[in-house]
């Protein structure tokens, strides 16, 4: 049983150094990674940054040029097909099949797979009820809404309980319930599977990923947490106040006579009640809330709101993927 968990937690992604030139451009620029058992890697980048490159390369649908990637031990350009059976993948846009039916494609994809029927008929009925397209089985995929058409393609990724699931955009046009429906079904996946998810969308991170990759002009800029990349921003910690206007100027010099506050920054405020909002920011290490807290009820301030500033996902994603040559 010992030896069972080991394996467990090996790597069932392991990138080194993959590369790929387009003419005299390098699209993936040395990209070395690893993904392990229970991981949702958020694979983020600008439009043009590489992202789709690598999953192409990552599934063997694109040689690299130089480097490689191996899937559960095998590399992906030496053993394409055993790597390929590890994988689920859901290429941005979801390309389907117009004329068929969802129920004819499900069992297109198990026959590709080569699935036993019985299993094929078990497992097709758990990924449809899993994805929520029992009602849409027996319609033209054609005349599917852009939502169902991503859980077809959802549905056909995971048919053969991949154990690495690979999806490009999987939520990009959707409406908010929609999104939120994937993204359910990608946190309740994530216990037993490799799951690397590209996306432009920040708060998708946070949704649903345990890590993040930020990729830039085809190079690695960041490797860590989504709390790890929130704390990069400036404001991440920062306290905000809002109060009356006619104490605002009282309230900065007084903020700025903290030993916790470095500087305190004045924003707009609501002129309609005469509201003016501050930013403190902290010197150190140390939490601002408490003193701060104190400081407003020792001098009587008019406070109508006061939080604890999370930090911009954008700022740090803008200033990450501005950095000429940056590498974590």
């Amino acid at each position: 049983m010992a030896q069972k968990r080991h394996a467990l937690k090996l790597p069932m992604i392991e990138i080194q150094q993959l590369t790929k030139v387009f003419d005299t451009r390098p699209a993936v620029d040395q990209v070395t990674f690893t993904v392990r058992p229970g991981e949702v890697l958020g694979f983020l980048g600008p439009n043009g940054a590489g992202k789709s490159t690598t999953m192409k390369m990552l599934t063997g649908f694109l040689p690299p040029t130089s480097g490689g990637a191996r899937i559960c031990g095998h590399e992906v350009t030496e053993d394409p097909i055993a790597a390929q059976r590890c994988i689920g993948y859901l290429p941005e846009g979801a390309p389907l099949y117009p004329d068929m039916t969802p129920a004819s494609l499900l069992q297109f994809v198990s026959q590709a797979r080569s699935m036993e029927r019985a299993h094929a008929r078990q497992r097709t009925d758990e990924v449809v009820a899993l994805v929520g397209i029992e009602s849409v089985m027996k319609q033209r995929i054609d005349t599917l809404s852009k939502g169902f058409k991503r859980r077809v393609g959802l549905a056909a990724a995971i048919l053969h309980d991949p154990q690495v699931l690979i999806l490009d955009e999987p939520t990009d046009g959707l409406d908010p319930n929609q999104k939120e429906e994937v993204r359910k079904l990608i946190r309740s996946m994530a216990q037993d599977k490799v799951i690397v998810l590209s996306t432009h969308i920040l708060e998708e991170v946070e949704a649903v990923c345990t890590r993040a990759i930020i990729i830039s002009e085809g190079r690695v800029l960041f490797d860590g947490t989504p709390a790890e990349l929130r704390a990069r921003s400036t404001t991440h910690g920062a306290v905000a106040l809002h109060l009356a206007g006619t104490q605002a100027d009282a309230a900065s010099k007084a903020l700025n006579g903290l030993a916790e506050v470095e500087r305190v920054e004045v924003l707009a405020g609501d002129p309609d009640e005469d509201l003016v909002r501050l930013r403190a920011y902290g010197a150190g290490e140390a939490p601002l809330l408490q003193p701060i807290t104190d400081l407003a009820r020792n001098k009587n301030w008019d406070v109508r709101h006061l939080s604890v500033e999370r930090g911009s996902l954008d700022e740090v994603f803008r200033t990450i993927t501005t950095q000429t040559g940056a590498q974590k």
